[in-house]
């Protein structure tokens, strides 16, 4: 099955038949190839209704109607499911949904199915607990019935899942939708296309999804590209959880769009722990044919991806860190990973920037960080490499001093552990929020008291990037400090992980407006 005939369907889930006609002329001005009436959301569902429907539809139209054991709202019987399903065949419907559980009462469905010209029988089977054990077999299953396209959805737990939907897909003799369902298996819909699926489902709008995990078919055709995505499109991703609200596919999507390449980046979504990472990685590095080529790892992931990648395939300064955010996978797949971390040296560049110098300008400046969680580590780490003179504050002393004696180099590249006390004077040349404080939605609230005193000319970073100009920023504008944004190092990072994964310079202007753009900034 080729690309191009993967089709992008929209649900639709009305409650009466002229809302749902409204819905069909939406769904195709937006871009859809076919529909999906979904009678059972029906409030009266009979020939009345379908002639509404499936009167000239300006898509082609699958009907269903959905029992509850398969994620429905109809209390039919099966019998009468597949006499409606009969008449929406006779009326016009080019293809018909029904579950392979209740094909021995689809004998009238069958028998329409028989004397139409085009109509075509969809078998389906659905999960929303988990993923069947057997899901060979299960396909098997479909093989064997008077379908003439198969579809299995289920839930999934992680990306894994998504991969398991893919090799349904592979190992289908006839057309197939395999849909892992759920935020966790949202690449399952994203990617649909290149893995040749029949179809695909995206919602009219985000009200409107008729299953979990759905994307909206602006998201689709818009975030991630779907009309470019081709049986050989590259395929990198962001690692993390959570990962809904990620701006690395907006950023890395939109470098790919503008240098023209055959790549798409998608989110997924791992669980907390080691184990579910290396899941995932596994089915990855398992599947060469899937071409995922790169991937960014953000938290609770970043110490996982180092322990998998392992330290003799990374830098050496993140192993001083002890924490990775990309990953590079060989070509085909079969080959050692390697690992960076592009958040420290994106910090770094975002300050020599501001300082009009190069990194190794930083030696010997006096630098105040603020927090001692995984973003002042890597941070810290990168300033006592340069040889900065680094004091870091924190609510809780312990974990600033336990890291100043991790990374103290002594006289070039000294860190101690400062008291909160301080941060009313400081007297630093360099000032980095590492902390959430400021983030939205508690965009008033900033990491110093209302009346500390900075010096004008002090540099003030801020990593936080929603809000753009946090309270701690303006309160440095108004002092006549210069500013660095968590903008700034945001592009700096995603532009150093497209470099290693693409080989070329990145559209860093192309990236920063996309970022901008999906925080609703111009």
């Amino acid at each position: 099955m080729s690309a191009r005939s993967t089709l992008l369907i929209v649900p639709l889930t009305d409650r009466s038949p002229a809302a749902m006609r409204r819905s069909m002329e939406a769904a195709a001005a937006a871009g859809a190839d076919a529909v999906e009436a979904r009678l059972d959301f029906l409030e009266k569902a009979d020939a009345g209704a379908l002639r509404t429907l499936l009167n000239h539809p300006p898509r082609p139209v699958i009907a269903t109607c959905r029992r509850r054991a398969e994620g429905g709202q109809c209390d039919w019987s099966d019998e009468q499911r597949a006499s409606l399903l009969a008449q929406a065949v006779r009326l016009g419907a080019r293809w018909v949904d029904f579950e392979l559980a209740s094909l021995g009462a689809a004998g009238e469905l069958l028998s329409a199915l028989g004397q139409a010209r085009q109509a075509e029988l969809i078998v389906s089977c659905h999960d929303f607990e988990h993923r069947p054990k057997d899901l060979a077999g299960l396909l098997a299953r479909l093989e064997e019935s008077p379908g003439q396209i198969n579809k299995i959805a289920f839930a999934a737990a992680g990306p894994e899942d998504a991969w398991a939907a893919f090799d349904v897909l592979r190992g289908s003799r006839k057309p197939a939708l395999a849909l892992a369902m759920g935020e966790a298996g949202l690449a399952s819909r994203l990617l649909a296309r290149k893995f040749g699926a029949f179809g695909t489902f995206a919602a009219l709008s985000g009200q409107a999804a008729s299953a979990p995990g759905q994307p909206t078919i602006a998201e689709l055709r818009g975030l991630y590209r779907w009309d470019s995505i081709s049986l050989a499109t590259a395929v990198y991703g962001v690692i993390g959880c959570p990962v809904g609200h990620s701006m690395s596919p907006a950023v890395h999507n939109a470098a790919f769009g503008a240098d023209g390449l055959d790549a798409v980046y998608v989110p997924l979504r791992v669980q907390s722990g080691a184990e579910a990472f290396t899941r995932c990685l596994d089915g990855i590095v398992e599947r060469p044919w899937m071409e995922v080529r790169g991937l960014s790892v953000t938290i609770p992931h970043k110490e996982n991806a180092l322990a998998r990648v392992g330290a003799a395939n990374v830098d050496e300064l993140s192993r001083a860190i002890g924490a990775i955010n990309t990953i590079v996978i060989t070509g085909d797949g079969a080959g050692p990973l390697a690992g960076w971390n592009t958040d420290y040296a994106a910090a770094m560049d975002a300050l020599a920037a501001s300082l009009g110098g190069r990194r190794e300008s930083l030696r010997g400046r006096r630098v105040a960080v603020l927090g001692a969680g995984g973003a002042a580590r890597a941070i810290v780490a990168a300033l006592a490499h340069y040889g900065a003179d680094t004091t870091l504050y924190n609510r809780t002393q312990s974990r600033a001093e336990q890291l100043a004696r991790e990374f103290d180099r002594g006289a070039a590249g000294a860190v101690r552990a400062g008291d909160l006390a301080e941060l009313g004077s400081l007297q630093a040349e360099i000032l980095i929020n590492c902390t959430p404080v400021g983030m939205h939605p508690h965009v008033d609230a900033s990491p110093l008291p209302a009346d500390a005193a900075l010096a004008r000319g002090t540099v003030v970073f801020d990593t936080i990037y929603n809000p753009i100009r946090t309270q701690l920023l303006r309160q440095a504008d108004a002092a006549g400090c210069r500013t660095i944004t968590g903008v700034d190092m945001f592009v700096n990072q995603a532009a150093a992980q497209y470099e290693l994964w693409i080989h070329r310079p990145a559209p860093r202007d192309i990236m920063r407006q996309a970022m901008l753009d999906r925080l609703g900034t111009s």
